[in-house]
């Protein structure tokens, strides 16, 4: 568990590192934005790999109950989430989920709620399928940003309103939604016959203050009207091997979505993932522990650096995730200005904050999950970048 170990990614086809120049128009920038890590996954799920790796034949596998057993015992131990393997289903990836709950759920011209500033795909899986987003902006007060559920009461009220994509915790803000929230949320969507999907990936990220409580946990009813999208890929560093999974317990919900599953032949999977999963679901306990507490030290470091250094950049401490929402709206730099400066003067590649939304205006997105060398440079080439604004 040598977090602090500096890996060179090259040569790997890491999109982290391959991206750059179409991103940011040069290779010359600290890679700190696509939401992967730069630690090595834990050994439990390389050894559980290698070993697959070592039988010569490699096709088309299916998932067997030790798949859906280790994702019961999982959320049952990790987040007292009792559920039963019948209700699970592997899916690809989030996004794929996301499209597909989007096609089952909604038809062309019907709304679909987002809160921005939010994960970039939020957008496209909406708008890219002819579906129109109905926004419920999040509101970022000194304590934190908040839902507006006077304004989600309003949005939802529209009769074309059909879904709720909720990022929960949330990305790029670093909220983990409360049980009261959530209630209040549940509430609105029930009472305005609104589908709840429900993007839980950054789950097992939560820090030790803030417990993630999963939608459907939070009563029967509200189960019943919600998708829970999980996967391993972002908490053990798996994001390449596209294995995740939903959680319905209502079977109508279910069965649309497995039927969406089959429709676009996508339901053999990445053998590889499965093994993934499950050696790091039963395993990889103890090494989740300790990335939780080198990922706090990440952002310990940032918040003291910002407030020693440069304290008008502005940030929440995240409640979840790797990822840091930076306003450099004092900075006074139009959004494009800001952007260019940030990859020519401080040699950054982070992620642009108008990408989650209007209200990314004077944002950038930062992640730490890299060894503390990499995070302590980053903050060094920001102060240097600062001495060129006039």
């Amino acid at each position: 568990m040598d977090f602090n170990q500096i890996i060179n990614r090259e040569g790997t086809n890491a999109l982290k590192l391959d991206f750059r120049e179409r991103l940011f128009g040069t290779n010359d920038v600290l890679p700190l934005w696509v939401a992967d890590m730069d630690f090595p996954a834990p050994d439990e799920v390389v050894d559980a790999i290698r070993k697959r790796a070592e039988h010569p034949l490699y096709g088309y596998t299916t998932r067997d109950d030790t798949f859906y057993q280790a994702i019961v015992k999982w959320l049952k131990e990790q987040h007292k989430w009792e559920v039963s393997s019948d209700w699970v289903e592997y899916m690809p990836g989030v996004v794929p989920t996301l499209i597909m709950a989007v096609l089952a759920f909604t038809e062309p011209g019907d709304k679909v709620v987002i809160q921005p500033p939010v994960y970039p795909p939020f957008f496209e899986v909406i708008k890219d399928h002819k579906r129109m987003i109905a926004e419920n902006p999040l509101l970022n007060t000194p304590d934190g940003y908040l839902m507006d559920f006077e304004h989600l009461d309003k949005v939802t009220s529209d009769k074309k309103v059909k879904m709720m994509i909720l990022c929960h915790p949330h990305n790029p803000v670093g909220r983990v939604w409360t049980k009261e929230e959530l209630e209040k949320v549940g509430e609105i969507c029930l009472k305005n016959n609104v589908l709840i999907i429900s993007d839980e990936i950054h789950a097992d990220l939560a820090f030790e203050d803030n417990r993630h409580i999963p939608v459907a946990m939070v009563s029967p009813g509200l189960a019943d009207n919600t998708i829970t999208c999980m996967a391993p890929s972002k908490t053990f560093n798996i994001a390449g091997l596209n294995t995740s999974y939903i959680v319905a317990s209502n079977p109508k919900l279910l069965r649309v979505m497995r039927r969406q599953l089959q429709s676009f032949h996508l339901f053999t999977g990445n053998m590889f993932g499965a093994e993934a999963l499950k050696a790091a679901y039963n395993e990889g306990r103890p090494w989740l522990r300790a990335l939780l507490d080198y990922l706090e030290g990440n952002i310990d470091y940032v918040l003291d650096f910002l407030n020693a250094n440069m304290p008008e950049i502005k940030v929440h401490r995240p409640e979840a995730t790797y990822l840091m929402w930076l306003d450099f709206s004092e900075w006074g730099m139009p959004s494009e200005k800001l952007k260019n400066f940030i990859i020519e003067k401080a040699r950054l590649g982070l992620n642009y904050g108008p990408t989650f939304g209007a209200q990314g205006e004077g944002f950038m997105r930062l992640n730490v999950a890299s060894p503390g060398k990499i995070i302590e440079e980053a903050m060094d080439h920001l102060l240097r970048a600062r001495n060129f604004i006039r």
